[in-house]
């Protein structure tokens, strides 16, 4: 009773699953992805078997087909399943059983399977694959925009409630446990809108990382670009604004690094205090004078 994607992109080797339906807390037990592995959707009457030993199977270098077809033989009732499962090297597999509920079906094309079943219309699914395939971006906002396509054809014949999106990294130097993102909205009316506004949070929050690794090594400049690049995304977001108002202060505009603070400090009037924790704690090394005076100027 949900529509789902899995999707590896070829030119980062990313993996994710993106799912929305019409119960709580889909996150957790539809997606099933794992860097340099596999990822994995599983629906329908969800048998979360097919997620984790779906990796393990790929993990054992089965293929999706081979893994699938194992997973269906030792399953009493497959009929009631829907599985898609897209491994590392982009090879595919899905299964809708005969016993799915109506509207059901699934599609694959290269590196990607999507799948949906309780659904207003047959023309859901197809109506997802096609606007992946369409999709500029990255991975995660293709995912997104294969639920979009699926929500306007219909989705779900008992409305929505829950959605979520995993993504992780490719490359040969991801770790089993890296994950770029993991959102999860577990109940809310508008499902996809709360995801698109948590995606775009979360894009923020990798610019802020962004910005504090380049602060790390000295690298002022970019870290001023990753901060004003997370601002602009997370305009609201006073945590953000706090740090780019050290990095602007720091970079000379002390004028507007000021007013920046005073907004930071507006929205949690702990803010000076946050600051100066981290100073003592020796994560903003040569910045002593320059956040007590930031502070100082701007509380007078």
């Amino acid at each position: 009773m949900t529509y789902s994607i899995a999707a590896r992109d070829a030119a980062t080797g990313e993996l994710g699953v993106a799912v929305q339906t019409r119960w709580f807390a889909v996150g957790s037990l539809v997606p099933w992805v794992r860097p340099g592995v596999g990822a994995i959707a599983t629906q329908s009457f969800v048998d979360a078997r097919y997620g984790y030993a779906g990796l393990e199977l790929l993990a054992a270098d089965r293929t999706p087909e081979r893994a699938l077809a194992e997973l269906l033989a030792a399953d009493r009732d497959p009929g009631v399943r829907q599985v898609g499962m897209v491994s590392a090297t982009g090879a595919v597999a899905a299964h809708t059983g005969a016993d799915c509920v109506a509207f059901a079906g699934h599609l694959t094309g290269d590196g990607v399977t999507v799948h949906a079943n309780m659904m207003e219309r047959p023309t859901v699914w197809p109506a997802m694959l096609e606007a992946y395939e369409a999709a500029d971006g990255d991975l995660a906002g293709r995912l997104v925009a294969a639920l979009r396509a699926a929500e306007a054809e219909g989705g779900d014949v008992r409305g929505r409630q829950s959605a979520a999106l995993v993504v992780v990294p490719g490359g040969s130097t991801a770790q089993a446990w890296d994950v770029r993102f993991d959102i999860r909205v577990d109940d809310d009316p508008a499902p996809l809108d709360a995801l698109d506004r948590l995606l775009r949070l979360n894009r923020a929050y990798e610019s802020l990382d962004n910005a504090f690794e380049a602060i790390a090594v000295g690298e002022q400049s970019a870290a001023l670009a990753f901060l004003e690049r997370a601002a602009e995304l997370a305009p609201d977001d006073d945590q953000i604004r706090l740090w780019l108002s050290v990095a602007v202060f720091d970079s000379g505009d002390e004028d507007r690094g000021r007013r920046l603070y005073r907004s930071a400090l507006a929205a949690e009037p702990r803010s000076g205090e946050h600051l100066r924790r981290f100073v003592a704690a020796g994560q903003l090394p040569g910045a002593e004078r320059l956040v007590a005076a930031l502070t100082a100027d701007a509380a007078g």
